[in-house]
Order: C-alpha cells, then structure tokens, then sequence
C-alpha cells in the first residue's frame, strides 16, 4: 500500500503554525520539492528492519 502525504495541506497548517503567506508559485514549488524528496526516500524507508533492531541509541548522562 504506498499513499503519498497530502503535501497541500501540511503545507497549508505549517502556513498557520509558522504565521507564513506563501504565494502560489511558493506553494507549487514546495510540494515539488516535497514530491521529490519522497520520491528518493521510498526505497529508504520501504528497507525491512529487524523486529529486534534497536531503532536509536538513548542518551544517559
């Protein structure tokens, strides 16, 4: 099952969180960029880990 992200609106909510007006050419060149960016990570992310991998390492001071 691949479902790409609706990059419109995570655009739009980081638009309102971050307090940004983007115009179209802005917004059109971002999910772009988005696109692409997704598009190169798929195999990245599609790689099967072990159940039992440890998935960071945990800082103790």
């Amino acid at each position: 099952m691949n479902t790409q992200p609706d990059w419109a609106a995570y655009i739009a909510q980081m638009e309102q969180i971050l307090s940004l007006e983007l115009d179209a050419t802005r917004r059109a060149e971002l999910m772009t960029q988005f696109t692409r960016i997704a598009t190169i990570a798929e195999p990245l992310m599609s790689f099967p880990l072990d159940d039992r991998l440890e998935m960071a390492g945990v800082f103790h001071p």
